[in-house]
């Protein structure tokens, strides 16, 4: 019977749905993590018969026909781009994105990658990295004997040493916006990188063009919703409980046809 098979693609599509879900609430606490949510398409239909073919008994035209659905299938495990509330650190090399737009990090490979986790350290030789030890592009590098530095909504870093007055800018940093973020290919360690889905980076200063202004001492906490999560995967396990109750009902009808026999 077909419905054993259709039955079988419904498990497989809520089982995807409570993995979805289980990552989502592991990340809770992940700077700027947003949440995913998995989407879902029917498969293909058998035209048992065609809607809009003549009857050949009486030469109308059947209105509807009979289609009958083979299942269901991943279509995409979508990025929700909801921005995280910003939460204070008191941390001088702390920033949050207020609005749009991405670090840009260089890898050891030397490839670019994108981030929102703003949680920066300083390596040995002072230049500002992320957690993982990459450097952020454009590089900046804080003097061994600066006392503090300043970061404004503009990106611009400012150092202050004991024996000078002025501030003396060290440099600053850059955003970069995507036409289409959602396409962007997650890496881990909260890093992605572009792919032809999500267009060519935009960089630019931040405030400009729309791309969002920084907060120094401000993280961007985790979107996720816990109650909406555990409300979503309540309804998954209903669904594979469905599911794997058709299964069940098929194996009896099938039992019971086989005795008949």
């Amino acid at each position: 019977m077909r419905a054993l098979k259709i039955a079988a693609t419904g498990m497989s599509a809520q089982q995807l749905r409570v993995e979805t879900i289980s990552n989502n609430l592991a990340n809770m606490n992940t700077t700027a993590y947003n949440a995913r949510r998995a989407e879902f398409a029917d498969l293909h239909y058998q035209q048992i018969s065609r809607a809009g073919t003549v009857n050949a008994s009486d030469g109308t035209v059947l209105p509807t026909g009979v289609q009958v659905g083979l299942g269901v299938r991943p279509a995409a495990v979508s990025v929700y781009l909801n921005q995280g509330a910003l939460s204070q650190t008191g941390n001088e090399l702390d920033l949050a994105i207020d609005g749009n737009g991405y670090f840009e990090v260089t890898l050891p490979s030397g490839e670019t990658a994108y981030t929102r986790d703003g949680s920066f350290k300083r390596s040995a030789e002072g230049l500002i990295v992320t957690n993982d030890g990459y450097p952020v592009s454009p590089e900046i590098t804080v003097p061994e004997d600066a006392k503090s530095i300043s970061i404004n909504g503009e990106g611009e870093v400012y150092a202050y040493f004991n024996d000078t007055i002025e501030a003396e800018l060290l440099g600053q940093f850059t955003l970069s916006g995507f036409t289409n973020p959602k396409g962007l290919e997650a890496m881990g360690g909260n890093l992605f990188k572009q792919t032809e889905a999500s267009g060519q980076p935009n960089t630019t200063e931040p405030g400009a063009d729309g791309i969002g202004f920084l907060r120094q001492k401000y993280l961007e906490d985790s979107s996720v919703d816990a109650v909406r999560e555990i409300t979503e995967l309540i309804e998954a396990q209903r669904g594979y409980e469905m599911n794997s109750k058709v299964i069940s009902a098929v194996d009896q009808m099938m039992s019971a046809t086989t005795q008949v026999r």
